[in-house]
Parts: C-alpha cells; sequence; structure tokens
C-alpha cells in the first residue's frame, strides 16, 4: 500500500494503481472520457487533467501512476479552465439533444459537461454531418456523436484482437474508420458489441433500444465458456444483454450471440406454450394432465429394455439430475445418454484412463499465464470466442502459438506454426510430435519419473514411429511439424486447447491419449498456464456429464456396474437399480431401429439434425411405437411425437450449469414462463410421481441440487450460496473446500499418470473415383448446435443466412463452380444441396459445411461409424461427391 494526499485528502492506495484509479476507490470523482477499466491507459481526452506537486505541466490521472507521498489536486481554477476549453470542443460539434437521445443519464458527457456546469459550447457551432454507418444488424455507428475518445477502437484492439475499427485520418478529419471505408458489416467485425458496450456517448448504439427497468443476473445459454450476463428486464421481457464485470471468466465481455442472441429466441412466436397430443395426424393442444397423463400411460406399457430417455446438454443440473433419476429408479433402464455423446466422450474415457479424471485440467483465467499455445481440432475464436480473446491477447503479449486444424480458421493469423493436417490424421501428428520431442531430448525426464507411469513401452513404441509416413498420412511438411513440437516442448508452461476435431472420429477416443501423451511427455500439467483443456460446445454438456445423464455412470462418474456406489443411490432412492450399463445414444438408436427399443423420452436435444445418417435415424425413428419430445421449440424430431410437451428457457427458471472449466454457476429466473410452458425439471419431476416413483416431490431446484450434493463427491461442498456470485470449480468435496482451479497439481486423480501407446487407424472413408472429396464439418460463429434458437434471431440470420459449402478454388473450377451456384453434394447415406463459396480457408480434396440448418442438413451425409470406446461417430471425415446443379 502508498500514502497519497488528493485535495488535502489523505489515502491508502495499492501499488501500481494509477491516479484515476486510486482517486476513484477513495470516492474522488475526477471527470474522464476516455478511461475504462478494463482498456489500457490512454490519456486522449485530456478532461482527467491533475496538478502535482514538484511536477510541471497537467498531466492525465489516468495515465500517471502513484508513488509514495504523491501529493495532487483534482480541483482548482486552472484544470476547471483546462476541461471546460475542452469540452467546449467537443459540444461545437456534438448534437445536443440529449433528451431525445438513447444515451440520455447513461451519457458519460453528459454527466462530464453537468459536473463543469457547461449546458453548450461557448464556441461557434460546427455544422458538418459525417457519414452514418448502420449496416450492421444489431447496431448503428453514428460519427456525428463520436468525441474520438477511441474506446470502441482500443476495445476491439485490447479486447476482442479484431481490429475491424481504427481511428482514420488525422486531426480536424480524424473519424472512426475500418479498411478502405467499407461498412462494417463488410470487414472482420464480429459484431460482438464490445464498441457499443466501451461507447461513452451514443456513437455506437444499439438499434432497438429500450430503457430496462433493471437487470438479473445469470448464465449465457450458448457454448460452454458459461460467461454470466445481465439479462435487462422491461415489463416483464428480456430488452437487452450486458455483461457481468465481476465474472472471472468473461469479465463483462460477450461474443455475437451472448450479447443480441437471446431476447428474441426467448420471446420468438414459435415458443412452444401448450402441450401437444397428436390425434389422427395433427397435434392438437391439451391440458397438462391430460398430457402427462397419456404420456405416462404410455410409457408404463414398456418393459426396461424396451424404453430409453435423451437427456439434454442445454438443460440445468438439476434437471439432468432428475431425467437420468427417472429413466434409472422409474423406468429401470440405464438406456440414457445425451449429446456429450456427439461431442466429448472420448475426452471422458480418454482422459479418465490417462488422468483419472475426463474433464479440463485448468481453468479459463489462467490461460493469460500460458507461454504457448497448441490449439488442435478447435475454431476456438468462433466457438468459444471469450477464450478466443484471451489467446489473442496473450499472444499480442509474447506467447507462441501453434495451430492444427484442416480449416484455416480465424487464429491463424495470429499463429507461429499453423498445420494443416488431413482431417483424421490427428494420432499421426501427435505421434511424431511426441517422437521429435523424445528423440531430441526434450522431454520432462524428472515429470515422467515421479509423476507417470508405461512410459517405457510408449517409448519403444516411438522408436519404431516413421516420420515419412506422418508426413504422407498428415499433409504437412516435416520441418512444420518439427516446429511445432520444438515450441511446445520448449514453451513453459504450454497449453492443449481441443474440441471435435480431436474427438469425432473413429478413433477420438485414441486421439485424446494421444494428447494426454503430448502433454505428460513434456510436463505441462499440474500447474497454471498448463495442462489438456477440451472445449465444451454446450453450455451445459459438462454438468450433464456430471450429473449420469451417461449410460454406465450415475451422477459424480460413478459406475452403475458397482456394487456399494449402487447401493448407495438404492437406499437414498429407496429403489432397487438396474446393474448393467445401458445402451449409447447410437445404439439406441440401433435397437429403435431393431424395434427392440419402442418408446423414446427426448429432453431438449433435436436428434434429426445433430445426428449422423440422418435418413437412417428418420427411419428408425418412425419405427417407434411411443415418442415423446420436452423442448421449447417444435423442431425435426419433435414433428415425429406423439407428446410434445413445452418446457421453459433458461431466463424463466433458477438452477445451475457447470462449464468447461467445471465451475458450477447459478441460473436465476429473470421473467415469468411464456404461456403455459414449464421448466424441465418440474415436467420430469411431473412424470415420476405419475409413474409412483419414489423421490420426486420437489417443489424448487435447491430441494433437488440438496440431493445431489449428497450423493455427487465431487459436489459435496458446494452451495448454492457458495455459488451465489461467481461459482466453484469442482472438484470440491466439503463445506470447507474452496474449489479446484487446477486438477492434477500434486498427483494425478488416477495417482500417476499413465501413458499409452497409440496406432493410427484411418478415417473410415477415403476418397476414391466415385466420392473424391472429404467432407469435414463445424460450426459458425453466427449460429448455434441446431440453429433452434439462433435461426431466430433476425440479425444472426442476416450474417448467416444459408448453409453455404466451402471449397478450394482448384476444385471449383475442376467442376466448373462458380462463387454462390448452386451444387448437389451427395455421400453414400444421402444428398443435400447448398450454394458453394471458394474459399482459401481448405487444402484441394477437401470441402468444409456446417450444420446448423434443417434445410441443408449437413448430417444426412456423415458417417454413424463409431469409436469402439466412446461410442461416438465419425462425424468429422465423410468421402462426397459435389454435382452443380
Amino acid at each position: 500500500m502508498i500514502r497519497i494526499r488528493i485535495n488535502d485528502q489523505e489515502i491508502e492506495a495499492v501499488e501500481g494503481q494509477t491516479v484515476l484509479e486510486a482517486a476513484r476507490q477513495a470516492g474522488i470523482y475526477i471527470p474522464s472520457l476516455c478511461y475504462s477499466p478494463d482498456l489500457k491507459p490512454y490519456g486522449g481526452c485530456r478532461m482527467c487533467v491533475i496538478e502535482i506537486d514538484k511536477m510541471r505541466g497537467l498531466p492525465t490521472a489516468c495515465t500517471t501512476p502513484i508513488t509514495e507521498g504523491m501529493v495532487m489536486r483534482t480541483e482548482t481554477p486552472a484544470l476547471s479552465d483546462a476541461r471546460k476549453a475542452i469540452l467546449d470542443l467537443l459540444l461545437a460539434e456534438h448534437p445536443l439533444d440529449c433528451v431525445s437521445c438513447v444515451k440520455n443519464e447513461r451519457c458519460e458527457l453528459q454527466d462530464v459537461a453537468r459536473y463543469l456546469g457547461i449546458s453548450e459550447s461557448r464556441l461557434p457551432r460546427n455544422s458538418r454531418v459525417q457519414a452514418i454507418d448502420d449496416s450492421n444488424p444489431f447496431f448503428t455507428l453514428d460519427r456525428n456523436r463520436c468525441i474520438l475518445c477511441a474506446r470502441c477502437t482500443r476495445a476491439c484492439d485490447e479486447i476482442t484482437g479484431n481490429n475491424a475499427i481504427e481511428i482514420v485520418d488525422r486531426g480536424y478529419e480524424s473519424r472512426v474508420g475500418t479498411v478502405a471505408d467499407r461498412p462494417l458489416v463488410e470487414t472482420n467485425c464480429a459484431s460482438c458489441g464490445e464498441c457499443v458496450a466501451h461507447c461513452p456517448v451514443a456513437a455506437f448504439i444499439p438499434k432497438d433500444y429500450v430503457k430496462p427497468e433493471g437487470p438479473v443476473s445469470t448464465i449465457c445459454p450458448y457454448c460452454g465458456v458459461g460467461c454470466s450476463i445481465n439479462l435487462e428486464i422491461s415489463r416483464g421481457k428480456i430488452v437487452g444483454v450486458s455483461g457481468d464485470l465481476n465474472n472471472p471468466i468473461s469479465n463483462g465481455r460477450l461474443c455475437v450471440k451472448g450479447r443480441y442472441g437471446i431476447k428474441e429466441f426467448v420471446h420468438h412466436p414459435d415458443r412452444l406454450t401448450n402441450p401437444l397430443i397428436k390425434r389422427d395426424g395433427e397435434f392438437v393442444e391439451s391440458a397438462w394432465d391430460e398430457a402427462l397423463e397419456y404420456a405416462c400411460s404410455k410409457l408404463y406399457q414398456y418393459r426396461p429394455e424396451e424404453v430409453a430417455v435423451i437427456a439434454s446438454a442445454k438443460a440445468t443440473n438439476e434437471e439432468n439430475y432428475l431425467i437420468q433419476k427417472f429413466a434409472r429408479a422409474v423406468l429401470k433402464t440405464n438406456n440414457v445418454d445425451h449429446s456429450a455423446r456427439l461431442c466429448h466422450a472420448p475426452t471422458v474415457t480418454g482422459l479418465a484412463a490417462a488422468f483419472g479424471s475426463g474433464a479440463m485440467t485448468n481453468s479459463i483465467g489462467d490461460l493469460k499465464e500460458s507461454a504457448c499455445f497448441f490449439i488442435l481440432g478447435a475454431n476456438t475464436s468462433e466457438t468459444h470466442p471469450i477464450i478466443g480473446f484471451d489467446i489473442k491477447q496473450a499472444v499480442k503479449n509474447g506467447a507462441k502459438l501453434v495451430v492444427a486444424n484442416p480449416v484455416k480458421i480465424p487464429l491463424v493469423r495470429y499463429a507461429d506454426v499453423y498445420l494443416q493436417i488431413n482431417p483424421g490424421s490427428d494420432v499421426m501428428l501427435l505421434s511424431a510430435m511426441c517422437k521429435i520431442i523424445n528423440d531430441e531430448g526434450l522431454l520432462d525426464q524428472e515429470f515422467i519419473d515421479q509423476r507417470t507411469e508405461e512410459f517405457d513401452q510408449f517409448k519403444k513404441s516411438l522408436k519404431k514411429f516413421d516420420l515419412e509416413q506422418a508426413v504422407a498420412v498428415t499433409g504437412v511438411p516435416l520441418e512444420d511439424i518439427r516446429k511445432a513440437a520444438r515450441l511446445y516442448a520448449s514453451s513453459k508452461p504450454a497449453s492443449i486447447l481441443y474440441a471435435m476435431g480431436v474427438t469425432q472420429h473413429r478413433h477420438g477416443t485414441d486421439n485424446v491419449s494421444a494428447v494426454a501423451n503430448l502433454a505428460m511427455l513434456t510436463g505441462n500439467l499440474g500447474k497454471p498456464g498448463g495442462g489438456v483443456n477440451p472445449l465444451r460446445g454446450q453450455n451445459n454438456v459438462q454438468g450433464a456429464c456430471d450429473m449420469g445423464a451417461l449410460p454406465d455412470v450415475l451422477p459424480g462418474y460413478q459406475k452403475v456396474s458397482d456394487d456399494q456406489v449402487r447401493a448407495r443411490f438404492e437406499s437414498a432412492w429407496g429403489v432397487k437399480l438396474p446393474p448393467a450399463p445401458g445402451l449409447s445414444l447410437l445404439e439406441i438408436i440401433d435397437a429403435v431401429d431393431r424395434k427392440q427399443i419402442k418408446a423414446l423420452y427426448v429432453v431438449g436435444e433435436n436428434l434429426m439434425l445433430s445426428d449422423p445418417d440422418l435418413n437412417h435415424l428418420k427411419k428408425a425413428l418412425m419405427k417407434l411405437e411411443f415418442l415423446v419430445v420436452q423442448d421449447i421449440f417444435m423442431n425435426e424430431t419433435a414433428e415425429l411425437a406423439r407428446v410434445v410437451l413445452p418446457s421453459t428457457t433458461f431466463a424463466e427458471k433458477e438452477g445451475t450449469f457447470t462449464n468447461t472449466e467445471r465451475r458450477v454457476q447459478r441460473l436465476r429466473k429473470a421473467i415469468n414462463p411464456v404461456g403455459y410452458s414449464k421448466p424441465d425439471w418440474w415436467i420430469t419431476a411431473q412424470l415420476g410421481k405419475r409413474l409412483c416413483g419414489k423421490g420426486f416431490d420437489f417443489s424448487n431446484s435447491t430441494q433437488i441440487f440438496e440431493e445431489i450434493r449428497s450423493l455427487t463427491p465431487s459436489y459435496a461442498g458446494i452451495t448454492y450460496e457458495r455459488v451465489q456470485n461467481n461459482g466453484m470449480q469442482w472438484p470440491c468435496p466439503s463445506i470447507n473446500h474452496p474449489g479446484t482451479p487446477i486438477l492434477h497439481v500434486e498427483a494425478f486423480t488416477r495417482g500417476k499418470g499413465v501413458f499409452k501407446a497409440v496406432k493410427y487407424l484411418p478415417p473410415a472413408e477415403s476418397p476414391d473415383t466415385e466420392y473424391p472429396f472429404i467432407l469435414t464439418t463445424g460450426r459458425s460463429l453466427y449460429h448455434f448446435h441446431t440453429g433452434t434458437m439462433t435461426r431466430r434471431v433476425r440479425g444472426l440470420k442476416q450474417l448467416q443466412p444459408m448453409e453455404t459449402l466451402e471449397i478450394a478454388a482448384t476444385d471449383a473450377v475442376g467442376l466448373e463452380i462458380e462463387d454462390n451456384d448452386l451444387v448437389n453434394v451427395s455421400s453414400r447415406r444421402g444428398s443435400v444441396r447448398a450454394r458453394a463459396r471458394i474459399s482459401k480457408r481448405i487444402k484441394p480434396g477437401t470441402i468444409f459445411m456446417t450444420f446448423h440448418f434443417p434445410e441443408t442438413a449437413t448430417n444426412i451425409l456423415t458417417n454413424a461409424v463409431r469409436d469402439p470406446v466412446a461410442k461416438i461417430p465419425e462425424l468429422k471425415v465423410a468421402a462426397v461427391k459435389i454435382e452443380k446443379v
């Protein structure tokens, strides 16, 4: 602490603070327009000038660090004159329509003018009119209201790293501009709205602003990052979203979906508001009692081996807990699974085998301590944008970056090494890197000796490894592989981040094992800035796994086959539980196709867009005797159901989500349910009670969470009160435990980490004369998963209105295809149509598509062949042919 004196007031401040920060902390107001606590000191507006003893001139408080014994004044006639002169210049050009301005009473220029006692400029008014850019669907840039504080351009640089806008020209002609003065929508602007959030005036404004009555803090419903958001409410509706500055994950930052992709889908007229029962092929609205009784009367007819349940990675922990409890305790089946089977099932199997825990080892917040990032099979800046922000800023501050991906993702422009691997060649690449590290003595022998086992066997496998074969299989030059290996091994600590480009293969578990090998070989585990960090795709896919929405484990990954574990749950639930593991998601579909599974209960999952080989899936689902779907919208899966039960969105219920870094966070109800929709936990509990199930008499989510704590050791010390503000990371075994930001610090969860010798297994399909291209799939920045929510947001549809097929220029020439041509894409399983886009992001022989659009259901093409351990399908590689329509 440092003692300083401001305006004859002695205060204590933290060493390293600026004068402005110290003053504000002490409750002393110094006017400022260019300052923001999450941006670097700038000093451009000159409004925060101060006087300091023994210092000439008028320095800016926002750029001046405090020193011991510093004496300063913030209010003198000279300072007042200087500030008024600056304000005169600003007001001479600024519109003075404050009463009608959307920023009225929230405008920092207005605050400063009021503080200085000025209502209009003493200088002649300037009539210059500048261009307004309203090309973005969510916000407008009105340069006539700009005060050139540069907060928007600095946010675009220092927070997002996009640099879509900057101050262009000089002197009187200075303005916020873009490259070649293009409209914002034609630049690399990601529409995240950080410029809007940081603008102190009305230069950047949302297009449909409504003044809120107050905010409700909750958690974003999109990706697994788990950003904390404030839902701004007016007259019982969401009118806006802002970031929570106090959240340790997002620190107030949001992406385009989190900031602008929520209110429209929550209040969309397509929302399901009443239960529906299909009669004579048509859905008819019914009362809850009738729909629930009808569903229960049907489910009651089936034996345990004839029913299955699909849980939801978008539902809360409490809801997923009840769903799997309903399957096991009421329907007497372990045939329960959810969409983790399609994304990170190999993470659970591979990392659990190597480390003892199948979760992200580190925290998002400690990524800033990484000296090197190895991003493998992940498009982080588009699928997990807030983590992408962190990586870009870390690289700007000196961290190294290695990217391995078949698609040239946006982060490649920041990479030291880019490895454009062929889809499905991850094991080859990772094994080659391990061999190089081992052969060149770059391994961490001390870590290996003390913390791991089976290394000698793994080392022997590397001696037989052929680097030239790795080059041939991956399509990456050996020198680039060497450079990547050396960079990762020599930069400490180094962090591996991966996603579904690693897991969605028939050898997904081996891919994850190879990732674990690389991290253990270099000792990059159990320390800040290191680790193996799988990035979860949906908001609560981690929590759904934690809650036991899987066929072989109960909550907390406790095996259903373990007699002692099962006895504990049987005692708590008052029932007898089935001991044999159930069927996984695609095994359930296979059983449906064989008419072994006759009834299916699906919660919050649109199987008819997310699963592979959709034509086969639809034929199978049509064979069901009874299908009940529980969701917020009618979707392609619900269309096939006999009963549809309307659930609430995240904004209409209480509970918890667990994000990708194992952080359990509070979800809070912000508005009343739309129509007669009900929370998923209430619906499942009603089904349980009506089928005479024990232990479903809950009246709120808190009661459910208390039961979770009592049966899940990793959650035992977590309570609603303890996660009230910033959440807690499991494992948290007792009420006094602080939570666990980093796993495997002293020892691995299983004791010692295990190396595994892996062999390369090629994808199930390779290009041939009939199907000469490889299709690989991914996600878009502007849409999410099956698009159920984002395709109901007009602005997101404007930014990406339809599916496109990205194809390399040489391939397009060979097929006589031009940009925007309609093409037919076919695999051995079916065909779809899409508009072609000639792309520099992919290499010849590969095409890229997303799976967000039902009219171009890409998963008609994908392959259902699966990993024998994790049972995940090979969604990332399919052989296809392309024909111009």
